[in-house]
């Protein structure tokens, strides 16, 4: 039947070959394929929706996760919330991450207390740590005893009770002396010392560190190679404006080592200093003088005659250590001691990290610097921090805003900033930081509605809907963050709003004096079972040595 109906159609309408209408169906069918490719490319261009004006959002714990490490007491504890493992080797997200940590946050933030304490109760490394008030010590000590760490303490606000600390100790190669005479010379100039038109000053006054430093090491016995002997130096080196030909007692120890190695490197900075005229040397060295005049006193200059600190085991398997840096908040006189002893133990433990352990150190070294402001400039920092973290050394900095690193490293301060992968905002007022933290959290995309009303002869109303951009949190509402909250940003990741992590919930809370007030550590009794044992196991080994001569 169907067949029948097509022969039927051809033959009342048999198919003709018709130009015009072939021409115009042809045309239709191009314009409506690019009619169809016109509307397709639009749709796909790069208009980002819902990302129109910025794309920032709030993390979450999927965007956290990979970069925990499985094992609770081996991350750096960030928030409530959020942690960052110490491990070196972890999947893709967190391989060569850096460690270093910098904390913002005004007085009374719970830097202390809810960040640092935390992060010590972690006993996953051995620590370096300020502890501006004193408080650390008493309060955490005990913790440490209890779990077998090597326990040493610098205090520079009570120096009687602090552990000796001998820079030339450390000295390990030619450049360490370098580093010795610029880190003393750069925290001991006052910082309104104007400086010379002539450059020649500042040069030869750490000419005569280097070269003085240099002898001491080379040359003096052990006893002797000390602060202490370099302002003996210092005091005999005298100078006779109207007669070039003097030489005093220094000339004389210098000229007969030049006789014996004219390429000594102490007589080649000596040589370099002497070409100061008799008055300009002698201002020089009054300049020295006075820079150096805090080791005069006894206390300081008995503190740093010789070494107990031993820094140079931190990183050692097998045994870790803990070393409490106690500053005053309220008094930098004496700060630059914490600044010579943090330059030379980053150098140190780079030195033994490569030359000794393969590259690595055996047991990660955390510097946890508290009031990281007020400890003096460590010279090169900006450097150490970009290249400590292969060696599994890692540097948290407190500070209560962003200008305090400024005023200490100038330009340096954003290279610094940069090399930490890291930022928690615990709170605070200073306009500088809130700003820069606003500018970094970014913009979201937020829909907009407007509802309109219009009174005439007869009500109308109307709802517009669009979008526009709104930043994630702007500066007014940093400024009014809840103290329990804290923003923690971690580089490649959106930023974290979390709650401050609790510190009463750690496992090793409850050994400390904050839980209990007789966990009070006594280091004084603990230095006297300390150096008791020591005496005892020295007795042992001579007592042995005496049998096996027998």
């Amino acid at each position: 039947m169907f067949l029948k109906n097509i022969s039927y159609i051809y033959k009342v309408f048999p198919p003709h070959f018709a130009p015009r209408d072939l021409l115009i169906g042809i045309s239709i069918g191009f314009f409506s394929v690019y009619a169809a490719r016109w509307s397709s490319k639009m749709h796909t261009k790069n208009t980002r929706f819902g990302e129109e004006y910025g794309s920032s959002r709030w993390g979450t714990y999927k965007d956290i996760k990979p970069f925990i490490d499985p094992d609770p007491f081996y991350n750096i504890i960030l928030s409530q919330t959020e942690r960052l493992s110490m491990s070196a080797r972890m999947p893709k997200f967190n391989l060569n991450r850096n460690k270093h940590v910098i904390v913002y946050g005004g007085s009374g933030s719970g830097k202390t207390y809810g960040f640092v304490k935390p992060n010590l109760y972690q006993l996953h490394s051995s620590y370096v740590l300020t502890d501006p008030k004193g408080t650390l010590l008493p309060e955490t000590g005990n913790l440490f005893e209890k779990k077998g760490y090597n326990i040493y303490v610098l205090d520079t606000i009570d120096m009687k009770n602090s552990m000796h600390y001998n820079p030339f100790a450390y000295i390990k190669q030619s450049k360490d002396i370098l580093t010795l005479a610029n880190v003393l010379y750069t925290n001991l100039k006052p910082p309104d010392a104007g400086t010379p038109p002539d450059p020649f000053f500042d040069q030869a006054a750490l000419l005569w560190l280097q070269a003085t430093i240099g002898y001491l090491w080379y040359e003096a016995p052990p006893e002797e190679q000390n602060i202490p002997t370099l302002l003996e130096i210092l005091e005999a080196d005298d100078v006779r404006e109207d007669d070039e030909t003097y030489q005093n007692a220094v000339d004389m120890l210098f000229e007969e080592l030049e006789k014996k190695n004219p390429k000594h490197f102490a007589v080649k900075q000596r040589k370099k200093y002497k070409k100061a005229a008799g008055k300009t040397a002698k201002s020089i060295l009054i300049s020295v003088g006075s820079y150096l005049s805090p080791f005069d006193i006894p206390e300081v200059a008995e503190l740093v005659s010789y070494d107990e600190l031993r820094f140079d085991t931190y990183g050692n398997a097998g045994q870790k250590s803990i070393l409490y840096v106690i500053i005053s908040d309220t008094d930098t006189t004496y700060n630059f001691i914490p600044a010579i002893l943090f330059t030379q133990m980053f150098n140190v433990l780079c030195y033994i990290a490569d030359k000794e352990l393969g590259g690595k150190l055996k047991t990660p070294v955390q510097f946890i610097l508290d009031e990281f402001a007020n400890i003096g400039k460590i010279p090169g920092f900006k450097i150490l921090i970009a290249t400590i973290r292969s060696r599994l050394i890692s540097v948290v900095m407190m500070l209560q805003t962003q200008s305090q690193l400024k005023d200490n490293y100038k330009d340096a301060a954003e290279t610094i900033t940069g090399n930490c992968d890291t930022s928690i905002f615990l709170g605070g007022q200073e306009k500088s930081t809130l700003k820069d933290l606003e500018e970094m959290l970014g913009k979201e995309t937020i829909d907009l509605w407007n509802n309109s009303e219009t009174y005439s002869q007869s009500r109308s109303t109307g709802v517009n809907y669009n979008k526009t951009g709104r930043e994630l949190k702007n500066m007014s509402e940093l400024g009014m963050m809840d103290r329990d909250k804290c923003i923690v940003r971690i580089s490649g990741l959106p930023p974290f709003y979390s709650d401050k992590y609790d510190t009463t919930k750690h496992p090793n809370y409850k050994y400390t004096a904050d839980y209990d007030e007789r966990n009070t550590f006594d280091f004084a009794k603990y230095l006297r079972k300390k150096k008791v044992k020591e005496s005892v196991n020295i007795q042992f080994h001579k007592n042995d040595q005496y049998k096996v001569v027998i």
